[in-house]
């Protein structure tokens, strides 16, 4: 076994390969490591203080989820973003979650609407901004977004959608993060979920899923503008040839 793995605070190859796993993940989706960056080998050891197996084996799950490419003799690259894309997945979501939704309406229960009920207050209470000068994303807030999203569509009753759901919602959140500065100085977007949460609890299932996909083609209105004007473009290489 390789001593470097078990060096690790003594964590086996198979846990320190998911720690990198996730770590790289969570900077992918963020944009941290933009789209199109080539991910040298160097640079993700230093980083992420790891070594080249488990960084490799890493970078192959990741890849398998479609959000890194590998290329034969280049090595490994963060998925390049386009529009092309971004209509498709926005599509499929509205699609998959509108199903989520309208089935979790229907299997509603009241302790599913109290478990929606504390997340969108949690939500409600966190600050969008760090800064109230200037934009500075609220990891928190971020946190508590996604919860509010994933307890409207949890009632559904089927493991795979909602696991299909999660996925698109990681590949989206890349898109977000490029232009999350716009969308907090022209989107309601607290107005948006308060409305989502009241027909929901209405049982209004076609307002519901309405209005639900209006917020997600909003979002993506957005970073299409973005895209087009290349104001989201500086944090999008062009994809090597």
């Amino acid at each position: 076994m390789n001593i470097e793995m078990q060096s690790k605070a003594g964590e086996s190859p198979a846990t320190l390969t998911s720690s990198i796993y996730e770590r790289l993940k969570a900077d992918i989706l963020s944009a941290t490591l933009e789209p199109g960056r080539k991910l040298q080998l160097r640079f993700l050891m230093e980083t992420y203080d790891a070594g080249q197996t488990p960084l490799r084996e890493a970078l192959n799950r990741l890849t398998t989820e479609d959000l890194v490419i590998g290329k034969e003799q280049r090595g490994f690259f963060v998925k390049p973003i386009s529009l092309e894309e971004l209509g498709e997945l926005t599509k499929t979501r509205c699609w998959v979650e509108g199903l989520a939704l309208r089935e979790s309406i229907a299997n509603a229960t009241a302790a599913w609407e109290e478990a929606l009920l504390v997340a969108h207050h949690r939500l409600e209470r966190a600050p969008r901004s760090l800064n109230s000068e200037r934009f500075e994303s609220n990891p928190e807030w971020e946190r508590l977004h996604r919860a509010f999203h994933d307890r409207l569509i949890d009632g559904c009753g089927s493991r795979p959608l909602i696991g299909f759901c999660e996925q698109l919602a990681d590949r989206l959140n890349r898109y977000r993060a490029l232009s999350i500065r716009k969308a907090y100085r022209v989107r309601k977007v607290s107005q948006e979920h308060s409305e989502i949460l009241q027909v929901v609890l209405d049982k209004n299932s076609d307002e519901a899923v309405r209005l639900l996909q209006r917020h997600y083609e909003q979002t993506a209105d957005i970073i299409r503008a973005d895209l087009e004007t290349g104001e989201a473009g500086s944090m999008m290489p062009p994809a090597s040839p």
